[in-house]
C-alpha cells in the first residue's frame, strides 16, 4: 500500500513537472515570436533594402530614450514599447503603411509588433534589432 502510494506520487510530480515545463516553453516561444505571430519578420539585409527603396514605409523604434539619443535609424519615430499602447496615435498617419519595427536585439521590438499588429498597423519586425542592422551598414544617426 505504501509503495504505491509513492508510486502515485511521484508519477503526479512528474506529471505536474511535465506541465509546467510545456507552459514554460510555450511562454518563451511566444516571446520569441516563434508561435501566434499575424506580423512577419525581416532581416536586416530586407530592412535596409525597404528603407532605400519604399516611399510608403515608417521606421519605429521602441527602445528607450537613452538608447533612442544615442543612436538610431534616420528618419526613425521613437515610442518605447513600454509607452506604444498609449502613443498610438502619434501613428496614425502611417496607418497605411508597413511599418519596421526596431530595437536593440528584436525582442521588444516583437512586443511592440504584437500591438501593433493587434490595432490594425502592418509591423515588419527586423530580426535582431539594431545590432544586425549596424553590421550590415544601415545609415545610423547619432
Amino acid at each position: 500500500m505504501r509503495i504505491t502510494r509513492l508510486i502515485i506520487f511521484y508519477i503526479s510530480t512528474m506529471i505536474l513537472y511535465l506541465i509546467a515545463m510545456i507552459g514554460m516553453f510555450i511562454s518563451f516561444s511566444y516571446s520569441k515570436g516563434w508561435i501566434l505571430t499575424d506580423f512577419e519578420f525581416i532581416d536586416a539585409k530586407e530592412a535596409i533594402v525597404l528603407i532605400s527603396k519604399e516611399k510608403d514605409i515608417a521606421i519605429l523604434d521602441v527602445r528607450t530614450p537613452r538608447e533612442y539619443e544615442n543612436q538610431h535609424l534616420e528618419n526613425a519615430k521613437h515610442i518605447p514599447v513600454q509607452n506604444l499602447t498609449d502613443n498610438l496615435s502619434m501613428l496614425v498617419d502611417d496607418k497605411d503603411k508597413r511599418i519596421i519595427v526596431y530595437c536593440r536585439s528584436g525582442n521588444r521590438s516583437i512586443k511592440a509588433s504584437r500591438i501593433l499588429e493587434k490595432n490594425g498597423f502592418t509591423p515588419l519586425n527586423v530580426k535582431g534589432g539594431i545590432i544586425e542592422l549596424m553590421r550590415n551598414d544601415a545609415k545610423i544617426t547619432k
